[in-house]
């Protein structure tokens, strides 16, 4: 049971990227969808959890829930959304993963934690993925706009990483109620303030008049029913079920299903390059992070014994 939802957490996470991309491309303003989503699937989280018992209504009016979604949230998919204007799903994939290698970055740089030979090798095997993943675009005439979009999704994950490592101190300080809980109302905040830089920013009428509706609606119920309820109540179901550290390890797994996916189904183009750079990136973290690997084997051990009993 846990192997497969493992198994669909991962692919849903894999898909997100180019579920993004075609709601884009089919004239649906990046901030305003963004926004859309999170609000929703923050809405209905946190109504199921209310209903349950397990959060209180105060915590709609803390601010560390706006800090953390102002990180974790509108930081993160702000630029995302953006950049995949400009960048294929699978490039915004593969960067996206970059995202524990900018924790483990912080860590170093801002909490003085000390860094190994390995750590630091991790990091330029790491670096070197990003470069490569980059340089087909630059070298074959992406354009400046392809460039930013790179650099948008980079600067994105910087944020994710400053909204993690503070999530942290906000998930011990509200130990009373739900992380699910949480995580929906730092989404909600992050929604609502990328609905404000929406309203700032984009032209929905005009928007609204070139919408090409039946993927843009898909595109949109897909990512906050599917990308954002179904697989972040997959991640922490994994969670109470095996080690805290196990399902973030499809951050390893989903960059290859995005790439390959964005190749078959929507016709990406896909160098050898860009794969060597997936391989580099994936090899960097987990060379710096030795606990991911023995994570990822306590992990699968549960799930082989679970499998066996039950």
């Amino acid at each position: 049971m846990v192997a497969a939802a493992f198994a669909i957490m991962c692919l849903i996470f894999g898909t997100t990227f180019l579920a993004i991309k075609i709601g884009v491309e089919a004239g649906l303003p990046p901030f305003l969808s963004a926004g859309l989503r999170f609000v929703a699937a923050g809405a209905l989280m946190f109504a199921w959890m209310w209903m349950k018992g397990r959060v209180k209504l105060s915590l709609l009016w803390r601010k560390e829930m706006l800090l953390t979604g102002m990180g974790l949230t509108f930081g993160t998919f702000a630029t995302l959304y953006w950049a995949e204007q400009y960048v294929s799903s699978g490039v915004g994939a593969i960067l996206s993963a970059t995202g524990p290698l900018m924790i483990m970055i912080m860590q170093t740089a801002l909490l003085r934690q000390k860094t190994s030979l390995r750590i630091v090798a991790g990091y330029l095997v790491g670096f070197g993925g990003v470069v490569l993943v980059v340089l087909p675009g630059i070298s074959f005439g992406g354009g400046a706009l392809w460039l930013l979009g790179c650099i948008a999704v980079l600067v994105g994950e910087l944020c994710y990483s400053a909204g993690a490592l503070y999530s942290k101190k906000v998930i011990n300080q509200f130990s009373d109620s739900d992380p699910v809980a949480i995580n929906a109302v730092q989404m909600m905040y992050g929604g609502v303030l990328l609905l404000g830089l929406s309203a700032v920013t984009e032209p929905w009428k005009m928007s609204i008049s070139t919408l090409d509706w039946q993927p843009a609606i898909l595109s949109l119920l897909y990512l906050t029913v599917i990308g954002s309820m179904v697989g972040h109540s997959l991640f922490y179901w994994i969670m109470s079920r095996t080690n805290p550290l196990f399902p973030a390890t499809w951050l390893y797994i989903s960059p290859p299903i995005a790439v390959v996916l964005g190749a078959v189904l929507y016709n990406e183009h896909v160098s050898w390059m860009t794969w060597t750079g997936v391989v580099l990136i994936v090899s960097g973290l987990l060379a710096m992070n030795d606990k991911v690997i023995s994570a990822l084997r306590a992990g699968i051990q549960k799930v082989q014994f679970k499998a066996r009993v039950g």
